[in-house]
């Protein structure tokens, strides 16, 4: 089963980007096919859903071979990035039915809260079904050491916990 990540932002010194290698390697344990899709390699500069660019295209094939998605996003003004916004408008029909697990990530103790309720409402606008679990990345300064491996080990157990619930939303 194909379940690759997307990573949300394109920010220099993105803390985000330590989540999403973490996620990468969970979800790989856990026995799903996955990638880290990079908002950084889909950047335009205005939205466009006309499908017609060749980084829509190559979106559109990796979102219709995807069985589900796992969004890694940090929280920025309380709100999602634009970037992703402007990535996730370039498709409509691809996203129906598919199941989507989010990952907040922040500085701050809430790990991405606002954010993660603000994007389910908009995956949900795209017919996409966002699980119940959602995984809260806080203090992201913190929570990783300085060769990247993350400082709780109760983050394993969480995220498999996250896993377990996403895979019972696959067709």
């Amino acid at each position: 089963m194909y379940i690759p990540i997307i990573l949300g932002t394109a920010r220099e010194g993105r803390r985000s980007e330590n989540v999403a290698k973490f996620m990468l390697t969970e979800v790989k344990k856990f026995g799903f096919d996955t990638e880290i899709i990079d908002v950084r390699d889909f950047l335009i500069g205005h939205t466009d859903n006309t499908g017609k660019s060749n980084l829509a295209q190559k979106y559109s094939t990796l979102i219709k071979k995807a069985e589900a998605l796992i969004i890694v996003s940090p929280e920025y003004n309380h709100g999602y990035p634009g970037e992703l916004k402007i990535m996730l408008d370039m498709l409509y029909a691809e996203y129906a039915g598919k199941p989507v697990g989010i990952c907040g990530v922040s500085i701050g103790q809430f790990g991405g809260a606002r954010m993660v309720e603000q994007l389910r409402q908009v995956l949900i606008e795209f017919s996409m079904v966002p699980i119940r679990e959602a995984l809260y990345f806080g203090n992201v300064s913190s929570l990783f050491d300085a060769e990247n491996n993350i400082t709780e080990p109760d983050f394993t157990n969480r995220v498999q916990k996250f896993l377990e619930n996403l895979k019972q939303h696959l067709r």
